[in-house]
């Protein structure tokens, strides 16, 4: 039975083998430190963070994640330690919430490998503290026991790890948030909430915030140890009620009843189980109708009340969070699996009797077996899992629009000019390695929160290829290319212009379908004058809306002013560029997209290591992604590093030609 604390009350613990696990509402740093009997951190091996995730019983997460798993092993802990305890904070540096007391409650639980329950902490009462001590686990008489805590500090990590008593707390502070800031620079954006009225369009619209950016994600309680379609609720004991997604909605749109397993010869239930709040929206009129005996058509979408574009929307986040849960349900069943053998193994050696004969052998094929077995399991319910999405990703991918489409969708041989911004772009697909059919398209807000990063560096793909850097930078130009044919199309005639600075004209042949069809504002720069004329023209441009957003005077821009959003792309950096383009580049990628300002660098990093660690903010500033597949990026939920597919035009389609060539007509009746 689970013991829910309050803050200062204590609970035995009968297992050495635990994992905490985590639940936010905003992506949070997790830390686990190691203490004296009177709780003090001798030093900096005593902490384990993003930044060296393991030490001697713990391991934390790499990196911020509304949900974290530590694993802590008891017996593996120094004789020295009494005390583990359980740090979390708030990253520092970004746009992101600074204090607790804007976010959700943080919910701690105490489980064992099992997944089962000893003991959870809902921590409330927090205001303006930016990092607390959740609980610690503590050793009275060779047992141990945990401690619900709760101390907040407003000082963040270095306060709190200064009253722990670590001499070099400010310096370790400085470290873990360097190490948070590489690891959101890798991580895929958890989606936004709905806004109350729905109003997607740019001229009311203010930029959607993600966690990392503030905004507040969706609220996930622990990580269950079972299937997301095998009866688990949300949240978890102690978790807040979960909130209407906008007014009128159906009071709890989370607590639904599951859907069971598909069973053979029966019909799969299309409609996603923590997305459902009503009865699903009848099929669209090009629906066929089912065929007497058939079970009916699936619906992709099944949120009653919202557009279909924000019903597919939501469906693939909703797609990719239960992708990433089952997979995280089925590693920690594996992982489970290999300990208990690994501790039934353990027993059989150290005891001289059974080492060597019959009866050890026995052992050990039965412990084996019992691994076998929980291994089988764990793998028949993700299997039950992935057909269900792989079911409903049949259904979802031919109903996208062309801002959520990958090129060879019919939708683009269909399209048109739209008269107003969806609310996302697809920049390609995720999937990870047990469930390599199902491909999430993962999917970005508009306007642009971050700028974006195609790395040109050599690389190995995912699949074991090696491209030599002369290939990749090519391919990296397409993707640029193919990025930015998409926002130019998504976007209304005249309301988006591309800026390109090649400097050297490395990337002239991959440009050419952005010059030869005319949407390019200017041809490409080049050469150091270039760069200079293009990156001094939109400095100064968001100096000036800068200046008259703040003032309040937004509608006293000068005549005929451009307020269309703009995208510089940035090719074969750092050529062309001196210490004054490095600066103005940098403002740009951090004031630019709060200004209509957005930018794309195809560079490899490793060739602008020359200016030293003055880069390494624009970098981490930037979302990284590959020509090729690469499995750098991670989702803000569990944390998993999922592979990442750019989305490319089929060799030989016309149709990215097409449709630049529909915009640039466009954009002409337009002016």
């Amino acid at each position: 039975m689970t013991a829910e604390l309050v803050r200062g009350q204590n609970h035995p613990l009968s297992q050495a083998r635990l994992e905490i696990r985590i639940s936010a509402g905003t992506p949070i740093v997790a830390v686990a430190a190691l203490g004296d009997e009177n709780g003090r951190i001798h030093g900096v091996e005593w902490v384990a963070h993003p930044g060296a995730p393991t030490q001697p019983g713990l391991e934390v997460s790499r990196q911020a994640a509304a949900d974290h798993r530590l694993a802590v092993d008891l017996d593996a802990v120094p004789e020295a330690v009494h005390r583990v305890s359980v740090l979390l904070a708030l990253p520092v540096g970004g746009t992101g919430p600074v204090r607790f007391g804007a976010v959700a409650a943080p919910f701690v639980a105490v489980t064992g490998l099992d997944g089962d329950e000893v003991a959870s902490y809902t921590i409330t009462g927090l205001e303006a503290e930016s990092a607390v001590v959740a609980l610690e686990l503590y050793r009275r008489q060779d047992a141990w026991k945990v401690r619900a805590v709760g101390q907040g500090y407003a000082g963040g990590l270095a306060e709190l790890l200064t009253d722990q008593g670590l001499p070099q707390a400010h310096q370790l502070a400085g470290t873990i948030n360097d190490a948070v800031a590489r690891g959101l620079a890798r991580s895929v954006q958890a989606p936004p909430p709905r806004t109350a009225d729905g109003d997607r369009s740019r001229q009311t619209a203010a930029p959607a915030l993600g966690p990392d950016q503030g905004g507040t994600a969706p609220q996930p309680g622990p990580v269950p140890p079972a299937s997301p379609y095998g009866g688990q609720t949300p949240g978890g004991p102690g978790q807040p009620a979960p909130q209407q997604p906008y007014p009128g909605a159906a009071p709890d749109a989370n607590a639904v009843t599951q859907p069971s397993a598909p069973t053979a010869g029966g019909s799969i239930d299309y409609s996603h189980p923590r997305r459902q709040n009503a009865a699903p929206p009848p099929p669209p009129p090009t629906a066929p109708p089912a065929a007497p005996g058939q079970p009916a058509q699936p619906v992709a979408g099944d949120a009653t009340g919202w557009s279909m574009e924000e019903r597919l929307y939501n469906q693939v986040w909703g797609m990719f969070e239960d992708l990433a849960r089952t997979t995280a349900a089925y590693r920690s069943a594996v992982d489970f699996a290999e300990s208990r053998m690994d501790k039934e193994l353990e027993q059989v050696l150290s005891d001289p009797r059974s080492r060597i004969g019959g009866q050890g052998d026995a052992a050990r094929e039965a412990a084996r077996a019992r691994h076998t077995q929980l291994v089988a399991q764990a793998r028949e319910a993700l299997d039950r899992d992935l057909t269900q999405l792989a079911a409903e990703a049949d259904v979802v991918e031919p109903a996208l629009p062309p801002a959520y489409a990958r090129w060879d969708n019919p939708a683009w041989h269909a399209y048109r000019v739209p008269m107003e911004i969806p609310m996302a772009l697809r920049l390609g697909d995720l999937h990870l390695p047990e469930a390599d059919r199902i491909r999430i398209p993962m999917l970005v807000r508009l306007p642009l929160e971050r700028g974006l990063w195609i790395d040109s560096g050599a690389a190995g793909s995912s699949d074991g290829s090696f491209t030599d850097s002369h290939a990749m930078s090519r391919l990296a130009v397409e993707t640029a290319v193919a990025h930015a044919a998409r926002l130019l199309a998504v976007y209304p005639a005249g309301e988006f212009t591309v800026h390109v600075i090649d400097p050297a004209g490395s990337g002239a042949q991959p440009l050419a379908p952005l010059v030869q069809t005319g949407v390019l504002a200017a041809p490409p720069a080049l050469g150091a004058a270039g760069v200079a004329d293009v990156l001094g023209r939109l400095t100064q441009r968001v100096d000036l809306v800068q200046m008259a957003v703040r003032g309040g005077a937004a509608d006293s821009l000068p005549p005929g002013f451009d307020t269309s959003q703009q995208l510089l792309i940035v090719n074969d950096f750092p050529h062309g560029f001196d210490d004054r383009a490095v600066n103005q580049l940098r403002y740009l990628a951090d004031e630019g997209p709060a200004f209509g300002v957005h930018l794309m660098m195809v560079a490899d990093r490793e060739e602008s290591s020359g200016y030293g660690p003055l880069l390494d903010p624009l970098w981490r500033s930037l979302l990284r992604l590959t020509p090729v597949a690469d499995d750098h990026l991670a989702d803000p939920w569990v944390g998993h590093a999922w592979t990442y597919e750019p989305s490319l035009v089929p060799p030989g389609s016309q149709v990215l030609r097409q449709v630049l060539a529909q915009v640039a007509a466009a954009r002409t009746k337009f002016m």
